[in-house]
């Protein structure tokens, strides 16, 4: 089972709301994707993941579905939609689609269905249940604020959203409703289409006793996290949904799992269990998170961060399999969050670059995050689009809190970091499109664009199309084992790969200071072959020294034989 083709592979997600827009109405479309294949093609990548574009009134941009098998109106057609994939396919690129099916909108027929009568044939789709002396069924927090139950009058019962009031969440437990889920599943399947992003797939399964979550003498509604991240039936749920929808297809799956551990990982991943190739951790995402959660914004330790990530390496190592990514439509911007987006903008990109292609697993790319984009910093609430950030703002007002200190969170953790506009080239609004965009195109757009990277041999660009030209061509980057090196290194994030007679001894210095390494005795017996990558101009002649001094951001991968 070692040559499934996704181990091998390098996945482009694109949000295409903020890709490429074709028609001038200031939103990304299909028509603007295809538009763009050549570039990924340039760039090398083997995957696209596309984020939702499926029917949606859009409260949460798309991942509120209305219909799962039409395509919004305003990315295209089902027609825009079937000549992408063709000429992706065309290209060598393959698919996947994001799935939706913890909840959808409020505006999905079968909702509309399900909130007419307690009776109804399609009541059962979603979760309703009676109030409990007029409040919500229980203490429960969504995601996006608030109580994560909606009261609706027409029965007098309240449903779960755990994230927008728009977005109830689907009753899995329900198998008519399963079984309408897998049919649509395998209608896109047999569209040609070559996997699955799962969102918050882990969220599936919820304890039906429905409890209260821990209350907090400060807080009226709390997490009750533990109630339905991997809930009691989900393995369950996930095997049949393999049998019933995905088995005889060769495609990739990876389910987005918040609160999933390295043990939990093994089982979701494990080829014999036949539940997904491999799974979305949040792990390392949490650690610039202090108590409160996202917005109680904390400095982050290297040594944490390289813990997690060597404890994930090591726990997949055997069996299951990781995904790699800094970067996703939901995180900030990676050089501005763990490099430097002033002056080392360009070597700190390529260091985490480096850094991340180097490990075992499946590495994930999000748009513009080869060209080194950075975090929006605007300076009003007024330019942010994001239901997260816009309905966290509205409450921490209502609770006193100084605009520029809930700003400067904003800053740093905003979804829509992610969200500003693929900046393509120099021209008006990035090149994006020819009208107003439905978001801000940064203000750095005119030396941080396609265009400029692509006519640039040093650009970061070339630095990731470098990377991943190395996965296709040795081995031991796609199935090394992971050792890591110096844990304790505030400055140096090192670790060795080893492979039928070969390592890797990747060093990367996170800081903007001077640092050095100290070389392991075992390297010392190895023949050096060559060094593979580096972003400094001298990198590929730097020799191996007991002690390798590291220039700001510096990151180097040296290639040993036995």
């Amino acid at each position: 089972m070692t040559n499934q083709w996704w181990k091998n592979s390098v996945v482009y997600q694109i949000y295409p709301r903020s890709f490429k827009d074709s028609n001038g109405d200031g939103i990304g479309d299909l028509n603007g994707i295809t538009e763009k294949l050549d570039y990924l093609v340039q760039l090398g990548v083997d995957v696209v993941w596309l984020s939702p574009v499926y029917e949606s009134p859009n409260d949460d941009n798309g991942y509120d579905i209305r219909h799962y098998q039409k395509i919004m109106d305003s990315f295209g057609t089902m027609e825009d939609w079937e000549n992408m994939l063709k000429e992706m396919h065309a290209r060598g690129i393959k698919l996947i689609m994001d799935l939706v099916i913890n909840h959808t909108s409020d505006e999905h027929a079968w909702f509309i269905e399900s909130r007419q009568s307690k009776d109804n044939d399609y009541r059962d789709f979603y979760i309703w249940r009676p109030g409990k002396n007029g409040q919500p069924p229980n203490n429960w927090a969504a995601n996006f604020g608030g109580s994560a139950w909606q009261y609706d009058e027409q029965t007098d019962e309240y449903y779960l959203h755990l994230f927008s009031k728009k977005q109830p969440d689907l009753n899995w437990e329900n198998p008519a409703l399963r079984s309408k889920l897998y049919d649509m599943i395998r209608w896109w399947l047999d569209k040609g289409i070559d996997g699955f992003r799962m969102d918050v797939i882990n969220f599936i399964s919820k304890d039906q006793r429905f409890p209260d979550g821990d209350a907090d003498a400060n807080q009226t509604y709390v997490s009750g996290h533990r109630y339905f991240m991997n809930g009691p039936r989900v393995h369950e749920f996930l095997q049949e949904l393999h049998t019933e929808a995905l088995a005889g297809h060769d495609i990739l799956t990876v389910g987005e799992m918040p609160g999933v551990t390295p043990e939990e990982g093994k089982l979701y991943t494990a080829s014999e269990r036949k539940e997904l190739n491999m799974v979305f951790h949040f792990e390392h995402m949490d650690i610039d998170s202090g108590p409160h959660g996202k917005w109680d914004v904390k400095p982050w330790s290297l040594v944490e961060l390289k813990q997690i990530l060597s404890k994930w390496q090591l726990a997949l190592e055997t069996e299951g399999w990781n995904s790699l990514y800094w970067n996703n439509h939901d995180q900030p911007r990676v050089v501005s969050r763990f490099g430097c987006d002033g002056a080392y903008r360009v070597v700190s990109a390529k260091m985490l670059a480096t850094t991340l292609h180097m490990m075992k697993g499946t590495p994930y790319i999000y748009q513009g995050e080869e060209l080194g984009m950075t975090n929006a910093h605007f300076d009003s609430i007024d330019q942010y689009r994001d239901i997260e950030t816009i309905n966290m703002y509205n409450e921490q007002m209502a609770a006193g809190r100084k605009p520029e200190d809930i700003m400067e969170a904003i800053h740093v953790k905003s979804r829509d970091n992610a969200r500003t506009p693929m900046q393509w080239n120099s021209h008006p609004q990035a090149g994006f499109t020819t009208g107003e965009p439905w978001i801000a195109v940064h203000p750095n757009y005119k030396t941080v664009n396609a265009d400029a990277a692509l006519a640039d041999p040093n650009s970061i660009f070339h630095y990731y199309r470098k990377l991943i030209e190395l996965r296709k061509k040795y081995a031991i980057i796609v199935h090394g084992s992971f050792t890591l090196l110096a844990p304790k290194s505030e400055e140096i994030f090192a670790y060795r790969r080893s492979y039928q007679g070969e390592q890797l001894l990747v060093i990367s210095n996170f800081t903007k200071m001077k640092a050095s390494f100290q070389v392991p005795e075992s390297f010392q017996h190895l023949k050096l072959k060559q060094v593979l990558i580096g972003n400094y101009p001298d990198s590929l002649s730097k020799d191996i020294t007991p002690e390798i001094p590291m220039r700001p951001y510096e990151t180097i991968v040296y290639h040993f034989i036995s």
